[in-house]
């Protein structure tokens, strides 16, 4: 459930776009008509508008936005603003090139091959290579240390079938499979990951759902007992953008809230990426999970700009015009 809110009757690209040219002008720049314009057009609507501005005025509108905006609104509207498959692309590319590559980087990388379609998948990988001259597999092979290799390689590389087709004996099978790794404590076992890697979402939440069955735990709590390395808080990464990715985005929120100061790149992915698929199921999740309200977090960790922005996305105020 998207919480992305559009006018009745949207404007055509041209008329945004010189609105948008407009609020570059003169002194200072009018971020609240960004917000009014941006805020509220779907992902093909802000092609349309990409495209007309660059047409019209032989520029990019996101190299507008670079070089016209600042700190945190900046970042939050570039990264809405991009096409989806280049910005997916370029946080994972910035993941993989961080110095220091832990969970909270990697997981960037299972968010875009587990929470999002294969088709997607098959889009960023794409223009990773298009981008990087490299291709994404190359990158995770050359910067990530095994085992975390083996299963990020598989998740990316993946095209899964995107139909709603569960067969339960396979899922009953698989399952025991999947247990028996979890027995044998070997997490990187071929089995998981081909499991993991290549069966579409619905068999592999009937095969999780059968595991609960069969063993009275979950496959992701018997996992956290499995091990307590990188790989296992990877499986769990892996498992929840499966089965519940509405929960992950909480949680990803959440901690970027959370403790001092603010990680305002992690709750921007947490907002943008998510608002034109299920920010309103994360913003459920959210407040089951943490007794508190996503909105009103948002509005007590940030400011100005940067928070009105956020809240559009998240649904509140006007559609805009």
């Amino acid at each position: 459930m998207a919480s992305l809110k559009l006018p009745e009757v949207v404007p055509s690209p041209t008329q945004d776009s010189e609105r948008l040219r407009n609020a570059f002008q003169g002194i200072g720049t009018d971020e609240k008509e960004l917000i009014l314009v941006l805020g509220h057009r779907n992902a093909q609507q802000r092609k349309e508008i990409r495209e007309t501005y660059h047409q019209i005025y032989k520029e990019s509108l996101v190299d507008s936005l670079q070089s016209e905006l600042s700190g945190d609104f900046r970042n939050a509207i570039v990264l809405w603003t991009c096409d989806s498959s280049e910005r997916d692309a370029k946080l994972a590319r910035d993941a993989l090139k961080a110095k220091r590559k832990g969970i909270k980087q990697l997981q960037i990388l299972v968010e875009i091959a587990c929470a999002t379609s294969p088709n997607h998948l098959m889009a960023v990988r794409q223009t990773y290579c298009a981008l990087y001259d490299c291709s994404l597999e190359e990158d995770i092979i050359a910067s990530v240390s095994p085992p975390l290799t083996k299963i990020l390689v598989g998740l990316v590389s993946s095209y899964r079938h995107d139909k709603v087709t569960v067969n339960s004996e396979v899922a009953k099978s698989e399952a025991e499979k999947l247990h028996e790794a979890i027995k044998n404590k070997q997490l990187e076992d071929d089995h998981v990951v081909w499991i993991l890697c290549t069966r579409n979402f619905f068999q592999l939440r009937e095969t999780f759902t059968c595991y609960k069955q069969l063993y009275n735990n979950t496959f992701e709590e018997d996992i956290k007992v499995c091990g307590k390395g990188d790989l296992a808080s990877l499986l769990n990464v892996v498992v929840w953008c499966i089965d519940r990715p509405e929960k992950h985005f909480a949680k990803v929120i959440r901690d970027s809230i959370v403790g001092f100061g603010t990680d305002e790149d992690s709750l921007n992915r947490g907002i943008v990426t998510r608002a034109e698929i299920d920010l309103l199921k994360v913003r459920f999740e959210y407040a089951n999970m943490f007794k508190t309200n996503l909105d009103d977090d948002v509005i007590g960790d940030t400011s100005g700009d940067y928070k009105e922005f956020l809240l559009t996305l998240l649904g509140k105020g006007p559609k805009g015009d």
